[in-house]
């Protein structure tokens, strides 16, 4: 089985040793993706935030031949837990029917200040 890592135009460079998505086989693996925007910027509000980190797993699902639907597993961490209900829609209109099993994690910070939401994604293509 081959194993692709893959750098995605767009993304934010990787701030360590690791590239944005990992395909073996059927399996995919998405680094958690923040809530940056393609040209840099950092939305203020968490639920823009959780729109552009979709955005940004959409994009490196689509690099390694996937989509929402392939989706199986998701991991979700934010700087303030009460901002679930806040991030819900954005993950409501990403998924639709395609509901990943998840986990929702409070942390005291992420990799970049401004940040507040984080999501990594775990995918498998029949």
């Amino acid at each position: 089985m081959s194993i692709q890592r893959l750098m995605v135009p767009g993304q934010l460079p990787p701030v360590s040793h690791y590239c944005h998505v990992v395909r073996a086989g059927n399996l995919i693996w998405v680094s958690g993706a923040v809530g940056v925007r393609p040209d840099g910027s950092i939305p203020e509000g968490v639920a823009e935030q959780a729109e552009a980190a979709l955005a940004n797993i959409d994009s490196c699902l689509k690099a390694a031949g996937a989509g929402a639907e392939h989706v199986v597993k998701v991991n979700v961490y934010l700087t303030d837990i009460a901002d679930r209900a806040a991030i819900n829609p954005a993950r409501q209109r990403y998924f639709g029917e395609y509901r990943p099993a998840s986990t929702l994690v409070g942390v005291s910070a992420l990799v970049l200040p401004a940040l507040k939401v984080e999501i990594e994604a775990q995918a498998v293509v029949p």
